[in-house]
């Protein structure tokens, strides 16, 4: 498994850039199953991602390829098994061999009805080597609407590593984003690569993918480990079976100069940005390599790029252990709570948790799935930590541990992780599970090579969470067998000569923690903390006027928010 944040807003039209292994009809038939389980309360319901890593293959190091000169070619540098360097600015005239790709037109056509407009952008497969080879990303755009001055292109990515951005602006932001903001900007998004409609990775069937969701994550013996360590391999060895050499070339460094060609090509001097969670990255890794071509940033739900995965892992498991704290002590008050009564403690309330998902483990139970799933413990805790990334999502969370706690029916939990991990009622999955894995198994080296280290390290993720932390700790594990190395290693962030970039915090956000913005801003030498003092995964839009009017007002005058502005829910 690889953990994400809870599922992205669906595509509403039909995708009209299918490539090598994409399959639109299917893609866009689960993502219409599947909104019924979204909410539109908040501009985002990003994906986070908890940072796991590889450690055998081959590949071109991404970070050496930031090094290009004029010419197009790389000088040679460390790999990533030796230490790849931190990443630097690239150089500010355009390289002949990428000429083509920054001089070429958009062709767009009417997509999708509501004024939305689709076009494909040509972009290399591998920078260090330019010639061999191209990709075709999927872009979308709704124009600015009016009236005011149009300030250009503002550029989105719903986070992942795999949301599909496209869909994300043509089924929610082109329509609900702020009208002023509508109103001045032309909101564009691209799938990055290897996402959606941009080449898509696909790793496993609907079949063998619902197999993968039913593996035991919390294996008790050898036999369950080496169960759990033949999912891994059969996922990932699906993964490079499907696209062996895109899966080389899906980095975060690699999507940020994709999107340095997408602002040339729209015609912006400065890219005007908002990612959420895995966005973040992206966005401040575009930061770092074009500083002088930033414009207006807003990183909402930040990563922090300097910690090892095995410390972001950890993090994660924390955050997701606050996260159900709130939801505990907000679930005891309910008279409907099946964790515990009014006087029953959120330690209390996780130990009634843990002790259920420990009987699923023994004994599935019905689930009223036409394909004949039952409720094992690993779709359970899925379905549970789907829940801790909105607490709009905690009345649905606790009525379907009801129904699953007090009458054996794992429909409501089943329901809740067939939505994170965007599966159709046809048994078929969108491809972000495999992208999300693809691009973190690219970018970071492993948090664990071996399952001895991952149960050595079972105590330090109890700590950080009883609920969730060996169920995180054996995911932590997954891409210790993916096929390709890593390109990537962690590295603080500075983008020296940068714009003002806001960074937002949300203090008890599960999936990217609060102390990871504050990291992140800290970073970036022109880093502007934003903090917002709520639940949830991410801020903006989630229903805090504070956090909306500094946000807008930075991008529609360029005015940062003051230093140290904290913001609440009213």
């Amino acid at each position: 498994m690889h953990i994400r944040s809870c599922p992205r807003l669906p595509s509403s039209g039909t995708t009209t850039h299918a490539r090598p292994h994409a399959r639109p009809d299917r893609r866009n038939r689960t993502l219409r199953t599947l909104r019924s389980l979204r909410t539109t309360t908040g501009f985002l319901l990003a994906s986070a991602l908890l940072v796991s890593a590889c450690s055998l293959g081959s590949s071109t190091s991404a970070a050496s390829a930031t090094r290009a000169t004029a010419t197009g070619t790389t000088t040679p540098g460390t790999t990533a098994r030796s230490g790849t360097p931190a990443l630097h600015a690239l150089p500010g005239a355009t390289p002949s061999a990428l000429t083509p790709y920054y001089g070429q037109k958009l062709t767009w056509r009417s997509c999708g009805g509501r004024g939305f407009e689709c076009a494909t952008l040509k972009a290399p497969l591998d920078y260090a080597t330019p010639g061999r080879g191209d990709l075709r990303l999927a872009v979308s755009r709704k124009k600015a609407t009016g009236p005011g001055k149009r300030l250009g292109s503002l550029l989105l990515n719903p986070g992942g590593p795999g949301s599909a951005a496209v869909g994300y602006l043509r089924s929610y932001a082109g329509i609900a984003y702020p009208a002023a903001v509508r109103a001045r900007y032309d909101l564009v998004a691209v799938d990055p690569r290897g996402v959606a409609g941009s080449e898509p990775v696909e790793c496993l069937s609907g079949r063998r993918m619902d197999a993968y969701t039913q593996t035991d994550f919390t294996p008790d013996d050898r036999r369950e480990t080496d169960e759990l360590v033949s999912a891994f391999k059969e996922f990932a060895n699906g993964c490079g079976a499907q696209a062996p050499r895109l899966l080389r070339h899906v980095s975060t460094v690699e999507a940020a100069r994709d999107m340095d060609i997408l602002r040339a090509v729209l015609g912006d001097k400065r890219l005007t940005y908002v990612g959420a969670s895995y966005g973040t990255f992206l966005g401040a890794t575009y930061a770092e390599l074009f500083p002088e071509r930033v414009g207006r940033l807003v990183l909402d739900g930040a990563m922090d790029p300097s910690l090892p995965a095995r410390k972001l892992n950890e993090d994660q498991t924390a955050g997701f252990e606050t996260a159900f704290r709130s939801f505990a002590k907000d679930c005891v008050r309910q008279r409907d709570c099946p964790l515990g009564g009014a006087d029953a403690t959120p330690a209390e309330a996780g130990r009634k948790l843990k002790a259920f998902l420990g009987r699923l483990d023994a004994k599935p139970i019905p689930a009223g799935d036409s394909g004949g799933r039952a409720l094992g413990e690993s779709l359970a805790t899925t379905g549970v930590v789907a829940a801790m990334y909105n607490e709009k999502s905690w009345p649905r969370l606790r009525q379907a541990l009801t129904r699953a706690i007090d009458h054996r029916d794992g429909s409501g939990l089943l329901a809740l992780s067939d939505g994170y991990y965007e599966r159709g009622a046809d048994g078929e999955y969108a491809n972000l599970m495999s992208a999300n894995a693809a691009v973190n198994c690219l970018d970071s080296p492993s948090a664990f090579s071996t399952p001895e280290q991952a149960r050595r390290a079972l105590p330090a993720f109890e700590k950080a969470s009883p609920v969730f932390g060996r169920f995180l700790a054996w995911s932590s594990l997954s891409c210790a067998y993916w096929p390709v190395m890593p390109t990537g290693t962690p590295h603080r962030i500075a983008a020296k000569g940068a714009a003002p970039i806001v960074v937002v915090g949300t203090t008890r956000d599960p999936a990217t923690p609060y102390h990871w913005a504050r990291a992140l801003a800290s970073q970036l030498s022109s880093g502007r903390l934003l903090t917002y003092d709520g639940d949830g995964h991410t801020a903006y839009g989630r229903g805090s006027r504070c956090i909306d009017s500094a946000i807008n007002t930075y991008l529609l005058d360029g005015t940062p928010p003051t230093r140290g502005k904290r913001c609440s829910q009213a």
